[in-house]
């Protein structure tokens, strides 16, 4: 089940930057959660019982669970934007670095960081800087630099958001509803959003939709699997497996792409990959 996480969220983070070159950033976020929306509200009609034992749940956690969703929606918003502008096979191995982010959280809040958590964090970290050095013939340095920046901006948030709901939100919403209600609040931020873009809500043409649904199904489906294995097996190993969902978008670049990368951003991109690996395995 982790490797097929990681396989289905590979895809997905290779589609996202096909999206938004193809419909725009917003636009391209905004119809994956409608359409992550629409089935998991399907999901609680099937199954009422999920959303039934959640509503006990104190208002704060709601809030936090808000509060999560508006993070994952920005995360989305920064990640789709370093995919557009910069390169799958460097985009998308930094973004795995949000495991940093989580475990220092984790450690600001009292919990114990261990000398081989900080040598991980230390490592991703050099491996961001070595990833950043580049010299990209025809591509600016500009959009390469801003692409590094948003996969950064990206892993912040999405690391803050996981620890809001392994902490605060999963054990008590569940993982349906509070998947659910990530749809939602993100559905409504991102309406407004698109309602100033020309043409926001119209649908897009039928090979954009393709590739709009797949990526919101193969994220759907990385989730499930990620899920069930979580459930059926070790959350330690699956969560490491599921890492390399980072280097196989690499992959995917090189191979559709031809995304070719100097000796120093192999490196970088490997040391993140490795520092992110082990982080999880430890933590």
């Amino acid at each position: 089940m982790g490797l097929l996480a990681a396989l289905l969220w590979g895809g997905t983070d290779f589609l996202v930057g096909l999206n938004a070159r193809a419909v725009g950033v917003k636009r391209a976020v905004y119809f994956g959660q409608a359409l992550g929306f629409m089935i998991m509200t399907l999901l609680l009609i099937i199954f009422p019982a999920f959303l039934i034992k959640s509503l006990a749940a104190p208002l704060s956690v709601w809030i936090l669970g808000a509060a999560a969703a508006l993070l994952t929606v920005s995360g989305a918003l920064a990640l789709s934007k370093a995919f557009a502008l910069g390169k799958a096979a460097i985009v998308a191995p930094l973004v795995t670095s949000y495991g940093v982010v989580t475990t220092l959280l984790s450690w600001a809040n009292g919990e114990h960081i261990s000398l081989t958590q900080l040598g991980c964090i230390a490592l991703c970290v050099v491996g961001v800087i070595l990833s950043s050095i580049h010299k990209d013939n025809g591509v600016p340095h500009n959009s390469s630099n801003r692409s590094i920046a948003y996969a950064m901006l990206a892993a912040l948030l999405y690391g803050t958001s996981f620890w809001l709901q392994g902490r605060y939100t999963l054990p008590t919403l569940g993982p349906i509803t509070m998947l659910w209600l990530g749809y939602l609040v993100g559905l409504c931020v991102l309406v407004m959003m698109v309602l100033k873009v020309k043409d926001g809500l119209k649908i897009p043409p039928l090979k954009n939709c393709a590739t709009l649904t797949s990526a919101s199904l193969m994220n759907l489906g990385g989730f499930s699997a990620f899920s069930w294995g979580a459930m059926a097996g070790s959350v330690s190993v699956v969560t490491v497996i599921s890492t390399l969902s980072g280097g196989i978008a690499a992959i995917l670049g090189f191979v559709f792409f031809k995304e070719r990368l100097s000796a120093v951003q192999v490196t970088g991109v490997a040391l993140v990959l490795i520092g992110a690996v082990v982080l999880h395995w430890v933590d």
